[in-house]
């Protein structure tokens, strides 16, 4: 089989599975299963052999395949492939994940009504991020970018019945709308300048400096890009994302969605380089993301959206590298990212299942969770070691690429053309960031796995399906930085070694960050017996996505709202202060657009109501009612009666006749 055939089925079959797995769900519920996961299993084995036979820094050239998708008598749109060394990496990042996701979810979801359509849907979000990663023509990547997106709504509004889940999924959407608005506009700028779709054509014209308006154009593609990966301002959509099921937001955080803004730069990064401004933007949009989301994230109670925010921010440093130029450094920190926060994603639904709570006050307040449920503990922590970037684990070699290559921009050693500002915004806020990562993860472990109070309830053994895919993603969490040596093969040839500054500077950070927020603890972990604090549990016999669902309801009614928690006993109160009611409200910036942006609109749309109803509507009532009124008045003379209409014919004509005698006298 070709490269090109294998190629084209690692999209195709789980696209089919889930055309197969919507139609058969009623009819043949038995199907279901297999017809989600064998697909996708599929899929990752075939971008694994695709990643085989086109990288490895063997000077292949990349894969480039096309044919004309329909003549549009213009730019024309091709159906292609374009798969170089970071498309084959990312592709198998998004089958590996996904395919665990699918497994997991037949545990976690087992007696879920809706599993069909839900198993479906994943399995179409993961085709189209795979349309993504392979697609050589931007309308054609568009339309993965887009089916995203509506797959999205559908998945974090899986439990439509709460309110919660309702709001985040419409929240969801609108949000990356709003981005998606002026990325189509950006695109047709791109294609306009450079005549072709194409993505080689348009790296070819961006050499040539065939861009008229590089500035623009960068500009109107990064506002989708923010929306759809999450960064500031347009990032307030993925914490409420985490009222969806925790598979789902695995996928979405790990290797779909968020994932796609940051490769569709580093796949074009050669046109936002054409603007030094647009660089700049970038870097800025990148710190305040990775420094803000840090904050939010070491203030919140819920256990998932502190991995949300915790997103946030790491997408914020693979925004940084992009912003400094050095596109390896971004997928490298990408792939790593997927597969560390794939299995927090998945550990934390254990924890959750285990604990009967999401909230971190709750589970403060619980003694031997980490006995109950050893497979989400010991992996957890791995994960959790990896996001906080202490070595050996995979986060710090994917970390330390960015801020190497952040300080090589800063000292004005990249020979790129991202500006020294750029760099040394991306190192400082990198550094920052780095301290407040180790000490919300080092918070996010003590609360979960060191409480102090009553045993831990038991809500039985999690199926084998939901713990073993944690132990198949904890190997790349550990393993991956050791590809440290090989991956420049695959990207830009450029090295993605640490040196020795950042990496003395980096973990001495992050171990600081993690030593304060223990000692905060130790401070604070006496007042968790003195405040009686938690939510109601489900039944023990709840499975595991109905306990997640009640705990979600349950939280804003216990403590009054989604995102914190009045702890005393948080040791993030004390390493915050003041600021840790700001930042569990995520500094208000839903207050802030709710103000700006949906008060305008609602008073517009009432506004707009007011006139539909009261003056349109009075024009076409009055236009009907005058109708009404003259055929009233007509049908009062049809009488019937035959001398009647004789008489009226006859005084008629006197009249016309007398007027015909006057004027001809007047002339």
């Amino acid at each position: 089989m070709t490269t090109t055939t294998l190629a084209v089925l690692v999209p195709l079959l789980p696209f089919l599975g889930a055309v197969a797995g919507l139609l058969l769900g009623r009819v043949a519920p038995g199907f279901v299963r297999p017809l989600a996961i064998l697909p996708t299993l599929a899929a990752a084995a075939f971008a694994i052999a695709v990643a085989v036979r086109q990288g490895g820094g063997d000077g292949k050239a990349p894969l480039d395949a096309a044919t004309q998708l329909t003549p549009t008598g213009s730019v024309p749109i091709d159906l292609a492939l374009y798969i170089d060394g970071f498309a084959a990496l990312v592709a198998v990042l998004v089958g590996v994940v996904a395919s665990c996701v699918q497994i997991y979810s037949t545990g976690y979801l087992r007696g879920d009504a809706r599993y069909p359509s839900y198993a479906a849907l994943v399995s179409l979000f993961t085709s189209a991020m795979l349309l993504v990663v392979y697609s050589g023509d931007l309308m054609v990547l568009l339309v993965g970018w887009e089916i995203m997106g509506i797959c999205s709504y559908f998945l974090v509004g899986h439990y439509w019945e709460t309110p919660e889940a309702r709001a985040a999924s419409l929240k969801a959407f609108l949000v990356t709308k709003l981005g998606d608005v002026p990325f189509l506009i950006g695109l047709f700028a791109l294609a306009s300048d450079a005549g072709t779709f194409r993505i080689t054509g348009v790296l070819k014209t961006v050499a040539d400096g065939g861009l008229d308006h590089p500035t623009l154009i960068a500009l109107l593609l990064l506002a989708g890009v923010a929306g759809k990966s999450a960064q500031f301002p347009l990032h307030t959509w993925l914490p409420d994302a985490m009222a969806g099921p925790t598979p789902v937001s695995a996928l979405i955080h790990a290797a779909t969605m968020v994932a796609a803004g940051i490769y569709f730069v580093a796949r074009l990064l050669p046109v936002f380089a054409a603007s030094a401004a647009a660089l700049v933007v970038l870097a800025a949009m990148a710190a305040i993301t990775m420094v803000g989301s840090a904050l939010a994230a070491l203030a919140q109670d819920d256990i998932k959206r502190v991995l949300a925010y915790s997103t946030i921010g790491q997408l914020g440093y693979m925004s940084g590298a992009l912003a400094v130029g050095d596109r390896g450094a971004a997928v490298f920190h990408l792939i790593a990212h997927g597969a560390f926060k794939a299995l927090l994603f998945l550990g934390a639904g254990v924890i959750i299942h285990a604990a009967g709570t999401n909230s971190l006050a709750a589970m403060s307040r619980m003694r031997g969770l980490s006995q109950r449920i050893p497979d989400a503990y010991w992996t957890v922590t791995v994960a959790l070691l990896a996001l906080a970037a202490i070595p050996p684990f995979a986060g710090f070699f994917s970390k330390e690429s960015v801020l190497v290559a952040a300080e090589h921009t800063a000292l004005g050693e990249s020979g790129g053309a991202a500006p020294g500002a750029a760099g040394w915004t991306v190192l400082i806020a990198g550094l920052l960031t780095a301290l407040l990562t180790a000490a919300y993860a080092a918070r996010l472990w003590l609360l979960t796995f060191r409480g102090r109070g009553s045993e831990v309830p038991d809500y039985g053994k999690q199926p084998l399906s939901m713990n073993a895919v944690l132990w198949v993603l904890a190997i790349p969490s550990i393993g991956l930085g050791l590809a440290i040596g090989s991956l420049p093969g695959w990207f830009d040839g450029h090295s993605l070694a640490p040196n020795l500054t950042t990496s003395v500077l980096g973990t001495g950070i992050a171990l600081a960050g993690g030593l304060i927020t223990y000692g905060c603890w130790r401070h604070t972990s006496a007042l968790a017996a003195r405040n009686p604090i938690g939510a109601v549990v489900p039944h023990p016999d709840t499975e595991p996505a109905l306990a997640e669902r009640e705990a979600i309801e349950i939280h804003t009614q216990v403590y009054g709202s989604i995102a914190g928690a009045p702890d005393p006993a948080d040791p993030a109160r004390l390493l915050l202060g003041p600021l840790h009611r700001h930042a569990a409200a995520g500094f208000h910036l839903d207050a802030v657009y709710h103000r700006l942006f949906v008060r305008p609109v609602l008073a517009a749309a009432q506004l707009v109501r007011f006139l539909d109803r009261e003056v349109i509507d009075t024009y076409v009532r009055g236009a009907g009612t005058g109708t009404g009124w003259l055929g009233a008045a007509v049908r009062r003379a049809q009488t019937g009666n035959v001398q009647t209409y004789l008489s009226a014919l006859l005084a008629g004509s006197v009249v016309l006749a007398i007027a015909a005698v006057l004027v001809a006298a007047g002339a």
